[in-house]
């Protein structure tokens, strides 16, 4: 993100890093969350929300003036396979000044797979001050 709320523009467009559905971990998951989910379904709804959550907060840690608000939306396409590449992106989708330097900014944030189709998909709201 910009240095400073003002330097955010709407539709500013930032990565979020990237991961894979790691086999293992899909099977440690289903047994300690989801018993009885069918591996062969992919990633559970909550495994790719969980997968989602670890790249904005490791994103974010470079970020120690934000303070997300909150989870407005929520909408899952697809449970992803056991070794697929998912890469996570944020785009900045309206901003609200609160004072000086800093503000809301509201952003949609995505989950792609490899061939760049959505995965999952969250609208949010943080805090930027600086």
């Amino acid at each position: 993100m910009p240095a400073s709320f003002d330097d955010i523009e709407i539709g500013q467009v930032v990565t979020l890093g990237t991961t894979v559905v790691d086999e293992r971990g899909l099977t440690a998951f289903i047994a300690a969350f989801q018993p009885g989910w069918d591996p062969s379904l992919g990633a559970p709804d909550a495994m790719v929300f969980a997968i989602w959550s670890r790249l904005d907060s490791e994103a974010t840690a470079d970020w120690p003036q934000t303070k997300r608000v909150g989870v407005d939306a929520l909408r899952w396409l697809r449970n992803p396979p056991a070794g697929e590449l998912l890469r996570g992106r944020m785009t900045v989708m309206g901003k609200d000044p609160v004072g000086e330097g800093k503000g809301i900014i509201i952003a949609q944030q995505d989950l792609l797979d490899e061939a760049g189709r959505l995965v999952f998909s969250c609208l949010t709201r943080s805090i930027f001050a600086r």
